[in-house]
């Protein structure tokens, strides 16, 4: 019975996706078309690039912010100890003050629909793995993430460096400031090794974790492949310390079986950790499990622009209700199975999009 309901609800996180149908080509507001992020305007006879011209939300945070309002009302409906993290998320945490417009204040709807925040590159690697980021992204950086925790949010940190040195500073730093510090030497895909500095857990803790405020250490696996089987995949990491990990739903092909997951919830110690699974609300692919023969850009029409340097990927018009309902929402959304997989929460990636939409992606972009 037990391998019977394990391949339901296999069956049933594979089956996440509707059958959709394409929208007409909208124009913006202004007559603008924008490519790869940036807003070019159209003058007489100057037809632009040839694509499809985008009507996005009056306000691309708020949107963002209202999707992961509706992940997390749903998960709490299945099991309301289920964790959501906010990854990359310092431009939805705060809000300016309509009487003051210089000062910004907490979004207290949206931070309490979460339950932390995972930053990336506050000290190292942004947008180059091993290099200092810039003194203004720090300080905008380090601003944003004291605000998150007088929120009361838990902070984790994922720097790429590229020395043993920069590691242990970025541990150091982090520890100061009271956030959970994960360095990696590698990104994206490319990052698909347990780590290997240090050693050890930073902070190794023996004990059972509870709940995000436990966590003293972590480490992101976005690919679990180069480990073989999925069962030695996770008896890879359970030979570890380490009070939580952030993995990929899919291993290859295949999502992660339900009795992998129970593996991996457990530390070399006998004690509990976390295990979260990321899930991207902002960029679609080829690769996922609902993607259809023949989807491409603009076919449906929430597929949007290809997204940089991630062949096979592109932009998601986030606030499309289709979309929307791949995501959350139902029994059959990616979330859910998520939640029936036992996964212990959910790290949703991609809410920074909103700056393609908005029309202003910096170099640097919080």
């Amino acid at each position: 019975m037990r391998g019977i309901k394990t391949l339901t609800i296999l069956a049933t996180l594979m089956a996440g996706s509707l059958i959709l149908t394409p929208e007409a080509p909208a124009q913006t507001e202004e007559g603008q078309v924008r490519a790869q992020g940036k807003v070019i305007n159209r003058g007489k006879g100057d037809e632009g690039p040839q694509r499809r011209l985008l009507k996005g939300p009056k306000d691309p945070r708020e949107a963002m912010r209202s999707l992961v309002q509706n992940i997390s009302k749903f998960t709490r409906r299945y099991n309301r100890n289920f964790l959501v993290v906010a990854q990359n998320p310092l431009g939805l945490v705060v809000k300016t003050d309509l009487d003051d417009p210089t000062a910004q204040l907490p979004a207290r709807t949206f931070n309490q629909a979460i339950d932390g925040i995972l930053q990336e590159g506050v000290w190292y690697g942004v947008p180059e793995i091993g290099k200092p980021v810039t003194k203004a992204r720090n300080t905008k950086a380090l601003e944003l993430l004291n605000l998150a925790k007088q929120s009361a949010l838990p902070v984790f940190v994922v720097d790429y460096v590229g020395t043993a040195k920069q590691a242990y500073e970025v541990l150091d730093k982090a520890n100061k400031k009271g956030f959970v510090a994960a360095p990696a030497f590698a990104r994206g895909q490319a990052l698909n090794s347990l780590p290997k500095v240090p050693r050890r857990p930073y902070r190794e803790n023996a004990k059972s974790v509870i709940g995000l405020k436990d966590v003293r250490n972590f480490f992101m696996l976005p690919d679990s492949t180069a480990f073989g089987r999925q069962d030695e995949f996770a008896l890879k990491v359970h030979e570890t310390n380490y009070d939580a990990v952030i993995v990929d739903v899919q291993h290859g092909r295949s999502p992660l079986s339900k009795r992998a997951v129970e593996t991996l919830k457990y530390k070399k110690s006998g004690a509990k950790r976390l295990v979260l699974a990321s899930m991207n609300v902002g960029v679609t692919g080829s690769y996922r499990y609902y993607w259809k023969d023949g989807w491409g850009e603009g076919s449906p029409a929430w597929v949007d622009s290809p997204y940089p340097g991630q062949p096979d990927s592109y932009y998601a018009q986030y606030w499309n209700p289709e979309w929307q309902q791949i995501l959350t929402g139902n029994t059959n959304s990616y979330v859910y199975g998520i939640i029936a997989q036992g996964f212990d929460g959910v790290v949703l990636e991609g809410l920074d999009v909103y700056h393609f939409f908005e029309g202003d992606i910096e170099a640097d972009p919080l």
